[in-house]
């Protein structure tokens, strides 16, 4: 009986949102389930955190996926054609040896850049690694507008690498 408690407990928690998620946002032409399935593919692993986010006029999935090594990736999906357009490997933190290799600029300067484009308050840093070895700070901020964005600036030159505006979120940050 604790076994399907369990269970039951954890489908609410993890599919239910995906499914009102995908009932009242109606972003792409492609089911999430089409995504996902290409995600799994490329990235073998545990989903922790899926987003919906519009980038470029173009409607995304974002996966957090966890590996069999332990290691982050974000896998990024067009939920229009379900293709993949984007990895990127989590650095746990400013210490990770390919980011600091790579940095040139401090956390503050980057707040201070995310935060002149988009003022309001950062919700969570994140620091990842691009394909092509650009290492990359990206902040979730909560816009004085209302809005969730998401912006990321290089390491090395402060540039804006990307920017995108979140739509929801399921998962853990």
């Amino acid at each position: 009986m604790k076994i399907i408690l369990k269970v039951t407990s954890l489908f609410l928690f993890f599919v239910s949102p995906i499914i009102y998620a995908q009932d009242n946002y109606s972003y792409g032409n492609k089911h999430f389930e089409d995504c996902l399935s290409e995600v799994m593919k490329t990235k073998p692993g545990i989903v922790i955190k899926v987003e919906m986010k519009i980038e470029d006029n173009v409607s995304v999935y974002e996966f957090d996926v966890r590996d069999q090594d332990n290691r982050d990736w974000d896998v990024e999906c067009n939920a229009d054609t379900a293709k993949i357009i984007e990895i990127e490997e989590e650095a746990f933190g400013i210490g990770h040896a390919k980011f600091l290799k790579y940095m040139k600029i401090d956390l503050e300067q980057a707040k201070s850049i995310a935060l002149a484009k988009y003022p309001g308050e950062i919700i969570e840093i994140e620091y990842e690694l691009e394909e092509d070895g650009v290492a990359v700070y990206e902040f979730d901020i909560n816009t004085d507008d209302g809005k969730e964005m998401k912006i990321e600036i290089d390491a090395a030159s402060g540039n804006i690498h990307e920017e995108s505006e979140e739509i929801w979120q399921i998962g853990y940050e």
